[in-house]
């Protein structure tokens, strides 16, 4: 894949001398100030375009987007047309993606990690035609959900799985189905589900049934019994606990503390078209990020969120679980936790490849990849995170919250497993259930 050009800003155009010759032209330079303030633009180099077409799931961690719109900060940053459309489905944001903003689809969008690979593979696409795509950085860390039915309720099942095993195997003995519901094959929500479900002994191949449904119809389905187990993001799991219909046994933080969630996928053909363009919209969400990470914005944050054109819900099924305070139901509550959504702390906003690593290598553990896979290659070909690093330099992003390296390094879960990014057939030899040989 051609490597794209994130540099060869022109500076012909608009010159300073040729600014100053008159008021006209002094004016100028007062909106030029204005349309970029955090001067990573000279003048005449702007954004190729007025604004990208997004889209978004309404989950909590499309936040920076939303936010970015509400705030202003796509306008700040040259961008005032952009557009933060909703999406119906992980399949639909796939399919506008796939379509691009020129032709009424998007250009990019808040969406599942491992999505954008899976597209450049021409894994889920129609007809397996490879989209080019790219990720341009992380949007949040942590705080999704494993929720249970109420049925299950005694079994005590929490972190450990194994304690729906017995109850599991007594339904499908009586003729019935157990089903397990999460949002889209191989994206982060079946990953979480798999890993929980597998660690417990329960293979999800063999001893449960995986669907698809999509995030905010998640409640309405477990409400009607369509399945006994589900992950999604937030703030589903919340709002099912609000509503009485089932429990949380996990949040993922517990799995993985401070695992990599959504990211900002583009396609790689509109950033190699507008890469000053690419640039002012990762700055853009970058403040949106900064500013949703601060406990003091966590109120007007939630609001934000329920207003009907993002997710219609009300405010208290978003703010819980933004602040740390998770009420899991079955009589369990836990208060000012650190299991609460990261938008920038630790890292969140920089895409380390190391991350995106342990996604390709859990694709390749359910099948959804090949195992003959390169995905050192592959991983370089999709992660962008030397844009992520141009971005945050012009913004003036400290130093400190720019990482050293591509890799955080070896990853430890739950149950004692550790994933070492140098070498993922090591950390595949090491689980018991998997469906790659």
């Amino acid at each position: 894949m051609k490597k794209i050009s994130t540099t060869g800003i022109s500076t012909t155009g608009i010159t300073r001398r040729s600014m100053l010759k008159t008021t006209a032209a002094a004016a100028l330079i007062g909106a030029v100030k204005t349309a970029f303030p955090s001067g990573a633009f000279a003048a005449g180099t702007g954004p190729e375009v007025k604004g990208v077409k997004l889209g978004f799931i309404a989950l909590t961690d499309s936040a920076p987007l939303i936010i970015a719109k509400e705030k202003g900060f796509f306008d700040k940053h040259g961008l005032p047309e952009t557009d933060v459309a909703k999406q119906a489905s992980w399949g639909a944001t796939r399919d506008n993606l796939v379509l691009g903003g020129a032709a009424n689809g998007i250009d990019g969008a808040h969406i599942l990690s491992p999505l954008p690979y899976l597209m450049q593979t021409g894994k889920v696409t129609q007809n397996n035609k490879p989209v080019p795509m790219a990720i341009l950085a992380r949007l949040n860390l942590d705080s999704q959900g494993i929720s249970v039915a109420k049925e299950y309720a005694e079994t005590g099942v929490q972190l450990d799985a194994s304690k729906l095993k017995a109850a599991f195997e007594k339904k499908k003995a009586e003729g019935k189905e157990v089903k397990a519901a999460m949002t889209f094959p191989g994206g982060t929500h079946d990953l979480w589900i798999r890993y929980w479900l597998a660690a417990g002994g329960i293979d999800p191949n063999k001893d449960v049934s995986t669907i698809v449904v999509p995030p905010p119809q998640m409640v309405a389905n477990m409400k009607v019994g369509n399945m006994d187990v589900f992950c999604v993001g937030e703030p589903w799991n919340e709002q099912l606990v609000n509503q009485g219909i089932g429990f949380t046994a996990a949040t993922t933080g517990e799995l993985w503390k401070g695992h990599p969630e959504k990211a900002l996928g583009m396609r790689a053909d509109w950033i190699e078209k507008n890469p000053n363009a690419a640039k002012a919209l990762l700055m853009a969400v970058m403040e949106a990020q900064q500013w949703c990470e601060s406990m003091d914005n966590k109120s007007e944050m939630a609001e934000i969120l329920g207003k009907r054109q993002w997710f219609n819900v009300p405010t208290k099924d978003v703010l819980g679980r933004l602040k740390g305070d998770i009420n899991y139901g079955n009589g369990r509550e836990a208060k000012a936790t650190d299991l609460y959504m990261k938008f920038w702390k630790d890292g969140a906003s920089y895409p380390f490849k190391s991350h995106d690593t342990w996604f390709m290598t859990e694709n390749v553990r359910w099948g959804n990849l090949p195992g003959t896979t390169d995905i050192k290659a592959l991983v370089n070909q999709v992660n962008r995170e030397d844009i992520w690093r141009e971005a945050a330099k012009d913004l003036g992003v400290a130093a400190a919250d720019i990482p050293a390296s591509s890799s955080r390094g070896k990853e430890t879960f739950f149950d004692g497993k550790v994933f070492d990014p140098e070498n993922p057939s090591a950390y595949l030899d090491s689980l018991s259930i998997k469906a790659v040989s």
